[in-house]
Parts: C-alpha cells; sequence; structure tokens
C-alpha cells in the first residue's frame, strides 16, 4: 500500500527548511557584528579605566612633590641649614 502525504505539509516543511537557510548568512553577519561591537565597547572601557590610573598615580606624585617642596621650605632650603 502506497504512503500519501499532503504536499501543503510537504511544501511548509520544504519552505521552512530553505528560509533557514536562508537566513543563516544573515544571522551570522549579526552575530559577527555583536561580537565586533562588544569588543570595541570593552576596549573602550579599559581605556577610560586606564585614565583613571593615570590621574590617580599623577595625583599622588603631585601631592608627594608638594610635601617635599613643604618640608625643604620648613627646614631651610635644600641643605637643612637655615641661611
Amino acid at each position: 500500500m502506497p504512503i500519501t502525504t499532503n504536499s501543503q505539509v510537504t511544501d511548509t516543511v520544504s519552505q521552512t527548511a530553505m528560509m533557514t537557510l536562508g537566513a543563516s548568512g544573515s544571522v551570522a553577519q549579526g552575530l559577527l557584528t555583536q561580537g565586533f561591537v562588544a569588543a570595541m565597547a570593552t576596549a573602550a572601557q579599559a581605556a577610560v579605566a586606564q585614565q583613571d590610573a593615570t590621574q590617580i598615580l599623577a595625583d599622588a606624585a603631585l601631592a608627594a612633590g608638594l610635601k617635599r617642596m613643604a618640608q625643604t621650605v620648613e627646614s631651610g632650603g635644600p641643605d637643612g641649614d637655615n641661611s
């Protein structure tokens, strides 16, 4: 006895398979773009963090230099004599 299939079901399955194959390129491109954008955002975030760290270091160096200058003035000069 031959197996009969409904042609509408067969067409629906075929169209779904073809639609998936047709969309795979655009989905892959979308995922690639999303990954690139995420990497760029992470790089920008790291750059800002590095700027913050550099500013903290510069502030600390300035504070240390000003403290050293104040100590030099209080001691009467670079040699420590009050002349």
